[in-house]
């Protein structure tokens, strides 16, 4: 965990925000990051941020990813063994959770998985958090294929055989399902960047294992997100909501509006290619309404918690767009956008209040909370992951 040495350390290299070189918050997100995953293999959210004490499958994919991208393999690899060792100890559960919706029998959302847990790999059972999440596993799977190739394996090794056969079964049994999306909001819906989560875990599983039936999955959810979840207008929803009907469920376009998480559509999911017409649309519309005038990206347009601030995250998300697509300069801006952000310690939070849609809100939460999680990991492996991409590309 980061203690008073480590911050000295950063005193050391990085004496204020003019002094960082884009070099050197990467070495220093690495030593963050590093610090702060626990023996067993998970990382933090926040360690400074109480609210951020755990570990999400979601987060910690990224962020193991971001390692990945910095050479950083023996990290990312304690990581995916952390969540393997989890669903190994969770694998009768969840198939009990599968039988019993092949008898008809729709299981609650209190009985699905959790989304986080304490970093020793417990279940997080005292708090009221969003806790029906099934992004992280999506995401899981695919950080685990995507380390697999990085470091030379064409298979999975047997020791993930459980780990991973259960976690496909669970997510092509309940993808239809309502959880909360990728911000621990909106259970009631079903959301278009978990189902590009879902997407892209069981894809990469497909490819590595030759296995038809979950490629016909992935056929079936790039159909249903085709069909269901493209505005009239063109581009994709954030959300679509199922309505029971005499002959089933059907669904219809909950939230009209974009989310900066729809770039997972795109990258690293790639439900459809980044010239496909609908994310074509897409992300012209998050360039109009969700991009501030600063450069930053916000997370959706009525986005309340403190006050709809500018994410980190999803600015190198946005920076990793555009150098897919070509314009090397807007990914550099971002990078350079994201480099001013840190402060005099090397630490990214996971917003800034620089562009906010809402100042009462802002000060809502920080008298709730304080004021937003510094630093938050994943901010620095987004970081790690746009930096190093922008490297490989001279």
């Amino acid at each position: 965990m980061l203690t008073d040495k480590h911050l000295f350390l950063f005193r050391g290299n990085l004496m204020n925000r003019a002094s960082i070189l884009a070099g050197d918050l990467a070495e220093a997100s690495k030593k963050l990051i590093a610090w702060n995953q626990h023996s067993s293999g998970g990382y933090v959210a926040s360690p400074l941020f109480s609210h951020y004490g755990f570990s999400w499958l979601r987060d910690g994919s990224f962020i193991a990813f971001g390692m990945d991208c910095a050479g950083e393999t023996n990290s990312a690899e304690l990581f995916y063994d952390w969540v393997r060792r989890i669903l190994e100890t969770k694998a009768g559960y969840i198939r009990e959770l599968i039988e019993k919706k092949k008898r008809g029998e729709q299981p609650q959302r209190q009985e699905m998985l959790h989304t986080r847990y304490h970093l020793d790999g417990r279940d997080d059972t005292g708090s009221d958090w969003g806790h029906f999440q099934l992004d992280g596993y999506g995401a899981w799977l695919w950080g685990l294929a995507e380390h697999l190739k990085r470091t030379g394996q064409t298979h999975i090794p047997q020791i993930y055989r459980t780990s991973v056969e259960v976690t496909c079964d669970y997510l092509r049994t309940f993808w239809r399902m309502p959880n909360f999306d990728c911000w621990e909001e909106n259970a009631d819906h079903v959301h278009s960047s978990t189902l590009a989560c879902i997407y892209g875990g069981l894809r990469h599983i497909a490819e590595l294992e030759e296995n038809e039936a979950l490629e016909e999955v992935c056929r079936d959810i790039q159909a249903f997100i085709l069909e269901n979840a493209v505005h009239p207008d063109g581009h994709f929803v954030k959300y679509v909501t199922p309505i029971q009907v005499e002959s089933g469920l059907r669904f219809e376009i909950g939230h009209p509006g974009v989310d900066a998480s729809l770039f997972w559509l795109c990258e690293p999911f790639r439900v459809v290619t980044a010239d496909h017409p609908a994310f074509r649309t897409t992300l012209r519309k998050i360039e109009r309404e969700l991009r501030t005038d600063q450069g930053g990206i916000r997370r959706y347009a009525d986005d309340s918690y403190y006050g709809g601030g500018e994410w980190l995250l999803l600015t190198a998300w946005y920076g990793w767009i555009q150098l897919r697509i070509g314009n090397k300069d807007k990914a550099e801006r971002a990078l350079s956008w994201i480099v001013s952000k840190a402060d005099r310690l090397g630490r990214l939070p996971e917003q800034v209040p620089d562009a906010l849609a809402s100042r009462e809100r802002y000060d809502e939460w920080v008298g709730r909370w304080g004021t937003p999680a510094l630093p938050l990991l994943w901010s620095h492996a987004m970081y790690l992951v746009l930096y190093n991409m922008l490297k490989e590309d001279g």
